[in-house]
């Protein structure tokens, strides 16, 4: 975990579970396996469970961190914080009752925003009335190709004050995206040395729908070798737009 984070989109990284395996072929060049694995070679010790060698790899075996959850009741100022970026919450492996924790500490620390993401939206789906969802959480599922454009589906049913959606790595047209009920859109390509490429045309049309619905779009990176190797510009201008404070709650 860490009190900054390079990501565009956010502030800081709390990671009170580590680890995770393959649903869905956004998961195919995961960055957090990668530096999972580093970090297993390094001898940190929250990555020294090996997952599934099928579905993940050494240092990247699902483990719950309770120690983690304290964390955020150190920071003080108030940042935007996302969630888990070397797990998943919503795995199947993450008992309810951890997951009401990590709400506890959420509603505890009003003074930060917390974004989570997964790629699991029908457990989220199925669990999601059974958790107090905190003002101050924002919730978010992956949508890297059309065939997971059933998780928007899923991500509506949920009484998160913000829903978003994270189109990245974007790996085909989202043709029949339906943005009724999300309040925000973050799109990009995929980066590293096995990078699929994106169409730019996969980019406009999501950002062209999200200006249709009204709704906010993020665009993150075109992708390449590394994060920044093609820079940011969508038709020549950077769109770093935010939920408006008025779509929450």
């Amino acid at each position: 975990m860490s009190d900054r984070s390079a990501i565009e989109w956010t502030e800081a990284t709390w990671n009170p579970t580590t680890g995770c395996d393959r649903v869905s072929a956004g998961c195919d060049n995961c960055y957090a396996l990668a530096l999972a694995k580093r970090l297993k070679a390094m001898g940190s010790p929250k990555y020294q469970a090996d997952g599934d060698p099928r579905t993940s790899g050494p240092g990247f075996g699902l483990t719950i961190h309770p120690e983690a959850l304290e964390v955020p009741l150190g920071w003080k100022a108030p940042r935007t914080v996302f969630v888990n970026s070397m797990s998943d919450l919503f795995h199947a492996r993450v008992p309810l009752d951890y997951v009401r924790q990590v709400f506890d500490v959420i509603a505890s620390t009003p003074q930060h925003t917390y974004q989570v993401l997964t790629k699991r939206a029908r457990r989220l789906r199925q669990v999601a009335d059974r958790l107090e969802w905190p003002e101050n959480l924002w919730m978010g599922v992956s949508v890297e190709t059309a065939k997971e454009l059933p998780r928007v589906d899923d991500l509506r049913l949920v009484p998160a004050a913000v829903r978003f959606l994270s189109c990245e790595p974007l790996l085909g047209s989202l043709d029949g995206l339906d943005l009724a009920g999300i309040d925000w859109v973050i799109a990009g390509g995929e980066s590293g040395p096995e990078h699929r490429p994106m169409d730019e045309a996969w980019a406009l049309q999501i950002r062209d729908t999200c200006q249709e619905a009204g709704v906010a779009f993020f665009f993150k990176q075109w992708g390449g070798r590394t994060p920044k190797a093609a820079g940011r510009e969508l038709e020549g201008r950077t769109w770093d737009q935010m939920p408006l404070p008025a779509a929450v709650g």
